[in-house]
């Protein structure tokens, strides 16, 4: 039994060189050198910046759809503007942060080199300060502008 073993180890090595000169490529099972595998890569659309809006902070607050309503409410702005195209807003899942009230706000771009802010914004309380938060956080979001 022992050398029916042997000689199909055998076999699946020579197979595995094989298939390795050929392709051009070792085999990862031979060598433990990692394959180089270029992937694709598109340029993306948006010039100045990305903006992530958690859609969890209101899940786990009494159901509501205030970060869809913020969502929308900025994809709009954008839109009337004619900033859409330099800007993406997207939904996304939970970022980890996770405020007791208010929606995490997260905006990426290439200024901010790695160091975004997570912005707290409040569904409840559209005023800050005698500011209304949804204008004070599009002024931060336009603040990205290539």
């Amino acid at each position: 039994m022992k050398k029916l073993i042997r000689r199909i180890k055998r076999l699946f090595q020579r197979i595995f060189k094989r298939f390795a000169s050929t392709s051009g490529q070792t085999s990862p099972l031979i060598n433990s050198r990692p394959l180089e595998i270029s992937i694709p890569s598109v340029p993306p659309r948006w010039e100045s910046g990305l903006v992530l809006v958690c859609s969890q902070c209101t899940n786990e607050q009494s159901g509501s759809t205030a970060s869809e309503d913020l969502e929308n409410w900025l994809k709009s702005r954008l839109k009337f503007e004619g900033l859409w195209g330099e800007f993406r807003v997207v939904s996304t899942s939970c970022l980890g942060v996770c405020p007791k009230s208010g929606i995490t706000v997260v905006t990426v771009s290439n200024r901010s080199g790695g160091n975004s802010p997570c912005l707290i914004i409040d569904p409840r309380s559209d005023v800050y300060d005698g500011l209304r938060l949804r204008e004070l956080l599009y002024s931060y979001i336009k603040q990205n502008k290539k």
